[in-house]
């Protein structure tokens, strides 16, 4: 019968040292995951955000001819408005 030569306290040094290298390699790995994991959660809102913008100035493009979207730009943004209405300003600031 053959007798098995036991790890001799080197070769156990050596293991011990390779499986703490290996868990520090994880932790990092773990810590690099859960940062990129957080910048993509981040940039999907922002993709969400302009996917919403987008869709907005798309549906403002197929009703441009619309009197109604051309009578709220022209009171919204260029601060007209018709003969029949009255203005009133607040001076108190």
């Amino acid at each position: 019968m053959k007798k098995t030569k036991r790890a001799g306290l080197m070769t156990k040094l050596v293991v011990l040292a390779i499986l703490i290298v290996v868990s520090i390699s994880l932790l990092n790995l773990r810590s690099r995951l859960n940062s990129a994991e957080a910048a993509r959660a981040q940039l999907q809102a922002q993709v969400d955000e302009q996917t919403q913008r987008n869709a907005a100035l798309e549906d403002d493009i197929a009703n441009s001819d619309d009197p109604e979207v051309i009578l709220e730009v022209a009171k919204e943004k260029l601060g007209l408005v018709n003969n029949e209405e009255v203005i009133f300003y607040d001076t108190t600031n």
